[in-house]
């Protein structure tokens, strides 16, 4: 039989209570409200936990890896763990008694407690009083435990939500998508996929859902449950589920799946696979995903300034008296290392040097495995004769909704948001004329640290006569690391002419519209509105 993809393991308790507590605070009953006993393995480390009142009970988690469960009689037990006093050096034993409803579930416990400690869960395996389909769900089995850790931690404080609330741009469209689509989310059920703060589920609620399950895997769950239950009059029909879509269970298919699930790039922290996975397994069929399509948009640029910068950065190495060391022999990887980094940044649309091209992710079709590697033949034709330095990379999504249509875009020349945008700069840049063809290919590969490997290749092809013959004029490549981008400012430089070009060569914003030729998607995906009213605010 098939077990369900819940690694978490849950039983009803009569009563527990800490022996190291006074008797006044240490002992907590089920009446009325029962307590709940949680095994779960969080970062590879198996725990059991106790919640009461929807509330974990502090100071009784109990590390499976170092404790030890004894019965006391048919239906009371009582688990020892080793726990370390750092003041004092020196490790001590605490005892938790736990008193069960009967004896039935007082042996259910116990071999969940062995199965657990020893890591024998495994795929498809029928548990008492439950069911679990792994030990690793399969988040854990792709990602490395150390980046997930300190993933969760970064979106599990409030100076990050902050940042990206105040993103107005992002929010006040994510606002607009909902609220001018009510038609929608009236008297549907909401799954919030990675809710943070729980902003996009109280959006929902405004908007007249029925009821909205906030999921979150930080501990920024706690956070969202205060902020909801400050706005009661909408937070009576949200339930925050801390925990990871890929693991959690839910009482009820959702209608409409909301997230904000993008990255640098779209792509990075590959949350969008979870997205898909929330989809797989929480939406009825035919139901709606806010945002439902994701574009990548790409075109070679130019900028000599950013192209010195970066490689000005090695000089350093190349000092061959520091303190009487010579530095040169790593001159050639800093060099390397540097142009490794993708540069995060908001650039002015005039260093493009042709139209862009885009790669459509529809979020309603794409397989959570297509995500894995992502490979994107490129061609563009030159509209200056300059140096192209790399490829400058954003991203657009579709709010497609049944009476609203609303594009979130990242572009340059846009409003600022806090994505920016992209460029992946090459360490050898290469000549093209005005009308030469560029092509290459964008090579993603997902990684466990959450995020990609990018290998970029542009290409300059023989240009005037005797071109249809064909062949390769230059080529340059680059391998670079999304997980680490180099941060390097907040807002557009001023557009500076490169000495070797002539005024007359110089872009204006007219001639590479931020909008790309016809599609086959045509009617699904509308181009963002001319209409100013229609932009994100």
């Amino acid at each position: 039989m098939e077990g369900l993809k819940n690694k978490r393991w849950e039983f009803t308790l009569a009563a527990v209570s800490d022996l190291s507590s006074s008797s006044s605070s240490s002992s907590v009953s089920s009446s009325p409200t029962p307590v709940i006993a949680r095994f779960s393995s969080d970062g590879g480390v198996a725990e059991l936990r106790f919640q009461h009142d929807s509330k974990f009970i502090d100071g009784f988690n109990v590390d499976l890896g170092n404790s030890q469960l004894f019965k006391l009689g048919p239906v009371q037990s009582l688990c020892v763990s080793q726990c370390s006093d750092t003041n004092k050096e020196k490790t001590y034993s605490r005892g938790v008694t736990i008193q069960f409803r009967n004896e039935e579930e007082s042996r259910d416990f116990h071999s969940a407690f062995e199965q657990w400690q020893k890591g024998d869960v495994i795929e498809g395996t029928q548990l008492p009083n439950g069911a679990i389909s792994a030990c690793k769900s399969k988040f854990d089995n792709k990602i490395e435990s150390s980046s997930a850790k300190m993933y969760f931690h970064y979106y599990g404080q409030l100076l990050h939500q902050q940042n990206m609330l105040q993103d107005y741009v992002r929010t006040g469209t994510y606002y607009a998508a909902v609220i001018e689509n009510r038609a929608d989310f009236t008297g549907r059920v909401v799954v919030d996929v990675g809710a943070g703060s729980g902003i996009l589920s109280l959006f929902a609620a405004q908007a007249g859902a029925k009821h909205v399950y906030a999921v979150e895997a930080s501990e920024m769950a706690e956070y969202a449950r205060k902020l909801i239950a400050g706005n009661p009059t909408l937070g009576q029909r949200i339930t925050v589920i801390k925990g990871k879509v890929e693991e959690v269970e839910l009482p009820e298919k959702a209608d409409i799946l909301i997230s904000e699930p993008m990255g640098t790039l779209l792509v990075n922290e590959r949350m969008l696979e979870s997205y898909i996975i929330a989809r797989e397994r929480f939406l009825v069929p035919n139901g709606k995903m806010f945002p439902s399509v994701g574009r990548i948009h790409m075109a070679p640029f130019t900028d000599e300034f950013l192209f010195v910068e970066i490689a000005n950065k090695a000089l350093f190495w190349q000092q061959q008296n520091y303190f009487g060391v010579d530095l040169t022999p790593l001159y050639g990887s800093a060099f390397q290392g540097y142009f490794s980094q993708p540069v995060v940044d908001a650039f002015d649309p005039r260093f493009l040097v042709s139209p862009p091209m885009c790669h459509i992710i529809d979020f309603n079709e794409i397989k959570e495995e297509d995500l894995y590697e992502i490979d994107i033949p490129l061609k563009f034709i030159a509209s200056v004769g300059t140096r192209v330095h790399g490829l400058a990379c954003w991203f657009d999504v579709l709010f497609d909704g049944s009476t609203v249509q609303r594009w979130l875009t990242t572009a340059p020349g846009a409003p600022t948001t806090h994505w920016y945008q992209i460029r992946c700069v090459l360490s050898q840049p290469i000549y093209v004329m005005a009308g030469q063809e560029i092509t290459g290919r964008l090579h993603m590969i997902a990684h466990n640290a959450q995020s990609y490997t990018i290998y970029l290749t542009l290409s300059a092809k023989m240009w005037g006569p005797g071109a249809e013959q064909g062949g390769i004029l230059q080529t340059s490549s680059c391998k670079l690391d999304l997980k680490e981008p180099y941060y390097r400012m907040s807002q557009p430089q001023p557009y500076t002419m490169a000495q070797d070009q002539q005024p007359h060569q110089l872009l204006q914003s007219e001639d590479i519209p931020i909008h790309t030729e016809d599609l086959d998607e045509t009617e699904l995906l509308q181009q963002p509105s001319e209409n100013p009213g229609a932009q994100p605010q």
